[in-house]
């Protein structure tokens, strides 16, 4: 099997980090990009080659240096509750930069991890997760307008227990949970599926192994 090398941003998160072992022990190559200098022991003990940025000072022309010689790009970052101006610069405008530097690097590939459009409706969402929400769908937007052979990832709410391997994948799902283990197996199956290409998919707990619910998008997509 053909291996990649892929540039991660938000690579010591929970999914990133998950996603980074994954990738590593198929062969592949990852670059994990990190803010924090703790950071970097995080990427290069899950298996990637840690490299400082930041997305709140990175140009689009120094982010499009780091991606360059790169196959995919996952974009996994997020203000993680730091307030409504981190979250338009980090989960927003980050995104956008990234897709712009993506484009002048020549890297096609590129998979963004979003939010599942009901998450905490009905249980009481504060101002400041409506505001995440909104800036989440407004990134879905702008990727999903550019050229790139895009893929965006809605897991539900997302579990630190055990993965199960099986998942239930979709455009549109009930909401529901998905443990992070299983959203980094369906985002490293993802990546190595040529035919998932420009689609959203809603993510969730289920009965279909991973592999299996990636190669049945797939082939829906080629009908």
């Amino acid at each position: 099997m053909t291996t990649m090398k892929v540039f991660q941003i938000g690579a010591a998160g929970g999914v990133g980090r998950r996603l980074t072992a994954l990738l590593a022990a198929r062969g592949d190559e990852v670059t994990g990009m990190h803010r924090a200098p703790a950071q970097a022991e995080t990427v290069r003990s899950s298996g990637g080659v840690p490299v400082a940025g930041n997305l709140l000072d990175d140009s689009v022309d120094e982010l499009t240096r780091k991606l360059g010689g790169h196959d995919a790009v996952v974009f996994s970052a997020g203000a993680h509750g730091a307030g409504a101006d981190m979250t338009t610069a980090i989960d927003g405008e980050g995104l956008a930069k990234t897709v712009r530097a993506a484009r002048q690097a020549g890297v096609r590939r590129l998979v963004l991890v979003s939010v599942f459009p009901e998450a905490l409706r009905g249980g009481g969402a504060s101002e400041g997760f409506e505001h995440y929400a909104k800036v989440k769908k407004a990134a879905d937007a702008y990727l999903a307008a550019s050229d790139l052979d895009w893929l965006i990832v809605r897991p539900g709410t997302l579990l630190d227990e055990p993965g199960t391997g099986r998942v239930s994948a979709a455009a549109a799902l009930e909401y529901g949970d998905v443990p992070r283990d299983d959203v980094a197996a369906f985002i490293d199956a993802a990546l190595h599926e040529p035919g998932l290409s420009r689609c959203v998919v809603e993510l969730t707990s289920g009965p279909t192994p991973v592999a299996e619910a990636v190669a049945a998008l797939a082939d829906a997509r080629q009908r």
